[in-house]
């Protein structure tokens, strides 16, 4: 999934405001449109200056996009790698079956020629 960007975009069109009172740093939550206002914080009862919303720069969208790509090509090598494992995985549990097949007819072979 695109979280990165994801993100960026719940940033963009989120409508409320995430920030601590600027006394008791209590963690406080208030429309967008409350930004510039002061208001009661719910803690500690004082007033406390609700921020601007951060805008998002082209640089960091840009960084964002930056990151998303290395992560998709990350996940691409991890899936080529794991598939390589799941591969050997199978091929090694042919060769263990393939070796107590062969482990359990040298005892029988042993067993018949020790009977004679």
């Amino acid at each position: 999934m695109d979280t990165a960007k994801t993100s960026l975009r719940k940033t963009e069109s989120d409508p409320d405001i995430f920030f601590h009172c600027q006394h008791c740093k209590a963690a406080l939550v208030a429309n967008k449109s409350a930004a510039g206002m002061n208001l009661a914080c719910q803690k500690c009862g004082q007033q406390t200056l609700v921020p601007q919303p951060e805008v998002p720069s082209t640089v960091a969208a840009e960084f964002v996009d930056e990151i998303q790509r290395k992560l998709k090509e990350n996940e691409s090598q991890r899936a080529e790698i794991t598939g390589y494992i799941n591969q050997l995985t199978i091929q090694l549990h042919r060769w263990q079956l393939r070796l107590q097949t062969l482990n359990e007819r040298k005892a029988q072979l042993e067993k018949d020629l020790g009977g004679k």
